[in-house]
């Protein structure tokens, strides 16, 4: 988890950006565009910090709105007047669903929707008419992997240890693939293991595993995993680097080269790297920045729509929803603008 420090240090680092922005935003409308943009989402995150959950989601959500202005005028691949955001690009239904089935949609590709062209700059996709429920995409989030709403089984991201990529051992990228959950583990074994991997296409194209070494006649040696005390557990794995990579002494790859490689398979999040599950009906992985925005607007809906609803989750004595939500709010003020900063950086490079 990340501290109130680290919002501090990401704030100071886009207030400094804005006397000299970044790529395309160092001139004219997208310039103005960019200060204005971030001095609003500054301001509205710190008011989100100092009320409680009954409005902190629509603060929070326009401040993540009014940030989406600052990276599409920044972005290198946004031409001409492609920068501009005219409406929200995203919906929610379904508030009379229990709250973990609540339906998001987005609007189509290419339109100028917030959303819609702010995933387009961070290579993220949008799902138009096929919903998702609000459940996925809270578990997409680093965060609440502690959290769950529901006792379905879920795709959450698998964190990754950046700094240990096997130099030593082999040829391979070799790092643990962590918060792997029960029920795969449980299983033990390796056909249990790919069938959950089917929804994390990086992590499926490994090249082979740590193994216990024990062997079943007709069979190949179960995952090795290391369980967690707390639940979950993970469990090392390999992949070939790719043809032409190997500039180390004794002609493999180096540490940064096969850190690079990770990058690759990989999406950051405030300083980490996860493996992220691809939802149906999307063909890739849902940027962090974006699994926010969708969470944080549906919230946001609840909260100024249906006041009555959002004030009975919200109620510690009533809902076991109540503290998932708070801790959700808390973090999504320390986060983002982590985040946001990085997503500027992303789009301006």
């Amino acid at each position: 988890m990340h501290s109130d420090l680290d919002a501090d240090e990401a704030w100071e680092r886009l207030r400094a950006s804005r006397s000299d922005p970044p790529a395309r935003a160092d001139t004219g409308s997208r310039r103005k565009t960019y200060s204005a943009a971030l001095e609003q989402a500054q301001q509205l995150f710190h008011a989100a910090s100092v009320v409680g959950p009954a409005t902190s989601p629509v603060l929070a959500f326009y401040g993540l709105s009014q940030a989406g202005r600052a990276i599409t005028a920044a972005a290198w691949s946004l031409k001409g007047e492609d920068w501009r955001l005219d409406t929200h690009g995203i919906k929610t239904t379904g508030f009379h669903l229990p709250f973990p089935d609540i339906e998001i949609r987005t609007d189509p590709s290419g339109t100028q929707g917030s959303f819609v062209k702010v995933s387009e700059v961070l290579d993220s996709p949008v799902w138009e008419m096929d919903p998702l429920r609000l459940e996925d995409v809270w578990d997409l989030l680093p965060p609440n992997l502690r959290y769950p709403l529901t006792t379905r089984n879920r795709l959450t991201p698998l964190y990754t240890v950046g700094g240990d990529v096997g130099t030593h051992e082999h040829s391979l990228l070799s790092v643990p693939v962590c918060d792997l959950p029960d029920r795969v583990i449980d299983a033990g074994t390796r056909e249990a293991l790919a069938y959950f991997l089917t929804s994390y296409p990086t992590v499926a194209q490994h090249e082979s595993y740590v193994t216990t070494g024990t062997l079943s006649l007709g069979s190949e040696a179960p995952p090795d995993y290391t369980r967690y005390n707390h639940g979950g557990g993970e469990l090392r794995m390999n992949w070939l680097m790719p043809e032409g990579v190997g500039t180390g002494f004794d002609g493999m790859a180096t540490g940064a080269e096969r850190l690079a490689h990770l990058r690759t398979l990989t999406r950051g999040y405030a300083g980490s790297r996860y493996f992220l599950p691809v939802l149906p009906p999307m063909e890739r992985e849902l940027h962090p920045l974006m699994a926010w925005w969708a969470v944080l607007y549906a919230l946001s809906m609840l909260s100024r729509y249906q006041p009555a609803v959002w004030g009975t989750l919200i109620s510690v004595d009533n809902s076991r929803h109540a503290v998932p939500i708070e801790r959700l709010l808390e973090r999504a003020i320390n986060h983002l603008p982590v985040l946001i900063a990085d997503a500027i950086i992303e789009v301006s490079t």
